[in-house]
């Protein structure tokens, strides 16, 4: 199951490319937010993150809800966050 996933931009590390660094249940990775641009992204925003690309913006008590509610999800939440960590950035 894929899941999407709560995020917080720490920063846009490629302009050009839409690519930012996004803390996930702290993980960092690189996600596109090329899907957002027109929103403005910016560091400290939260997203919503499926595969690689940041879905939609969120405020921080929608994603500090919906993280409580993937919790509640047990093995399909874990085990995503376990691939999460396996392709972490730093």
């Amino acid at each position: 199951m894929c899941l999407g996933i709560p995020g917080q931009i720490v920063e846009i590390v490629d302009e050009t490319l839409q690519i930012a660094k996004v803390d996930v249940s702290g993980v960092k990775r690189a996600v596109s937010v090329a899907l957002l641009a027109s929103e403005g992204i910016k560091a400290g925003d939260w997203v919503l993150i499926h595969v690689g690309f940041a879905m939609s913006k969120i405020d921080e008590r929608e994603a500090q809800e919906t993280m409580r509610l993937l919790q509640e999800m047990g093995t399909s939440y874990t085990d995503e966050l376990a691939m999460l960590h396996q392709s972490r950035i730093e």
